[in-house]
Order: C-alpha cells, then sequence, then structure tokens
C-alpha cells in the first residue's frame, strides 16, 4: 500500500509568531505525533488551536515553506507532549511532520500575572544596575534548578563576554518591558 500523501494547507507566518516546539516523531497509528516542547511549561502550546510549521532544519524536508496545522488536540501524555491535527490521519503522513520546527503567535499566549514574564520578551533586554552601569543584554536565559538565570552579553576589550545574573526578587529590582530594560542590584565585577 503506497504511503499517504500530506496535504497542508500553505500559510505565511505571522508577524508575531514565536518558535515554541518541534516535532519528535509519530506517535501511534492515527494521525498523532510526539512534540517536543522548548517550554518547560507550554500552555501557550496547548492553548493555541493553529500551529504554523516550517520544515527541519536538517534531514527529509516533505512540505515547503510554511504551513499551518489545525489542532484537534495538544495534551501531556507521560513527560512529554502529543498532538493531532485536521488532515493528519495516519502514521504515514504524522512521520512526514518529523523534525518540523513549531511556531504559534504572541497573541496566544496566556496573559501573565503581575512580575510574571515569558523568556522570549525578556530576549534582547538591556540590563542596568541601579547607578545606570549598563552590564549587557539578555542573550538568553537558563533553568537552573530552583531559579532562572539571565544570561547577558557584552563587549569588553573588543570582545563579547558573558554575565550570568540570577533573575529572582534578590537581584531584579524592575523589569520594564516597554522601557526595553531590566534594572538589578548587581555589580560589573561579581
Amino acid at each position: 500500500m503506497p504511503a499517504t500523501e500530506l496535504l497542508l494547507s500553505p500559510a505565511t507566518l505571522p508577524d508575531d509568531a514565536i518558535e515554541v516546539a518541534r516535532i519528535a516523531d509519530a506517535w501511534g497509528v492515527k494521525g498523532w505525533f510526539k512534540v517536543i516542547a522548548l517550554s518547560p511549561d507550554p500552555q501557550a502550546l496547548l492553548k493555541s488551536k493553529l500551529w504554523f510549521i516550517q520544515p527541519p532544519e536538517k534531514g527529509a524536508r516533505h512540505f515547503q515553506g510554511v504551513a499551518q496545522l489545525e489542532m484537534r488536540q495538544a495534551r501531556f501524555h507521560g513527560d512529554g507532549m502529543v498532538g493531532w491535527a485536521q488532515g493528519v490521519d495516519d502514521r504515514d503522513q504524522a512521520e512526514k511532520l518529523k523534525g518540523a520546527r513549531v511556531f504559534i503567535s504572541r497573541a496566544d499566549f496566556p496573559k501573565t500575572e503581575d512580575g510574571e514574564y515569558y523568556w522570549v520578551d525578556l530576549l534582547g533586554l538591556a540590563v542596568v544596575n541601579r547607578e545606570g552601569v549598563a552590564l549587557g543584554t539578555v542573550s538568553d536565559l537558563m533553568a537552573s534548578g530552583p531559579q532562572t538565570v539571565l544570561v547577558l552579553n557584552y563587549e569588553e576589550d573588543g570582545k563579547t563576554q558573558e554575565r550570568l545574573i540570577p533573575f529572582v526578587d534578590a537581584f531584579v529590582d524592575e523589569v520594564s518591558l516597554p522601557n526595553k530594560r531590566i534594572t538589578v542590584d548587581w555589580q560589573p565585577d561579581y
């Protein structure tokens, strides 16, 4: 029996699209697929009914450009996630999604409480201390046990350096997304 053709709806990536996951492989025989979320708490991915996908950067490509998946269901399964989309009805079709990059619109992210931030919103923010000394720009965040750590890039002697600051109330005075700045109680020589 020939493999089932994968028919995806072409789409345009929304201006506010954020990469949130990868499709790992097929799961079961009815078109479900395993999903590797890029966040430890992928509520936005679970909430969104419309996922945008791009082909994998490496490996086989069974589609080109951007396509959209209308999600029937996405849920936790064991220590991972699985998803099932309209038009993906068997294992062969789901296997053709392997490695696809998953994006969703930032508008689909759940609202945050005061003092809560999505990591993606912190990337690129300038970090200064209480004295106004520039400490760098947030280039990454990393989970480090019970806390998150800001990874800053800064220039010193013509070379890019890295500085780590715990993202906890003891050191973070203010996060101003409109001003694209984080103020911290931290010194350059720490």
